[in-house]
């Protein structure tokens, strides 16, 4: 992506400093601040504008935008993210349009599994989590993966989802042949 584009490295760099900064505030403090969302959105957009016709790219910022909100909004509703998560994703997504939305989307997701999976070892919850999900398939109740009264899950505790996030974004900019 950034390999075709005017001044393209200086641009993936800015992308990568963004995202870079999301991922930090999100281990530091488990928020991605609105400014730096909307930094990323307007590097996004201003991106676009740099790089192709102002139609096409004010399509291609709002369709990437939308969609990665359109993505995302599911898993903040389920509880599963934050909405701070989402709003960065979109902001991301501003910079890469529809088509490599998708594909960041998915990476995000495989890259979120693995991010949950090393979470959950550092915390010494992963056999307590595999035991409820394994008893949560056999009675078939989705109830039991949820801990009712489990005052043990701070803020600390939770998923930094925002280094996935940006890992998805990132490969899919970098690596524009990636297909998912």
């Amino acid at each position: 992506m950034f390999s075709a584009a005017p001044n393209g490295p200086a641009w993936g760099v800015l992308f990568t400093a963004l995202l870079l900064a999301g991922c930090v505030t999100d281990i530091r403090w488990r928020r991605i601040p609105n400014a730096l969302v909307l930094a990323l959105l307007a590097g996004g957009v201003a991106f676009s504008l740099a790089t192709r016709p102002v139609a096409v790219a004010l399509r291609d910022s709002t369709a990437g935008l939308l969609l990665g909100f359109a993505i995302w909004i599911v898993f903040y509703i389920g509880g599963v993210i934050g909405a701070g998560d989402v709003k960065f994703f979109a902001a991301a997504a501003a910079w890469l349009g529809p088509s490599a939305t998708w594909r960041a989307a998915l990476a995000a997701g495989v890259a979120g599994g693995v991010l949950a999976v090393v979470f959950l070892v550092r915390e010494r919850r992963l056999g307590s989590t595999l035991g409820r999900m394994m008893f949560a398939v056999s009675s078939k109740s989705a109830t039991l993966l949820v801990k009712d009264g489990d005052d043990t899950v701070t803020a600390r505790s939770r998923l930094p989802y925002g280094i996935a996030l940006a890992t998805g974004a990132l490969i899919v900019a970098w690596w524009p042949g990636f297909r998912g």
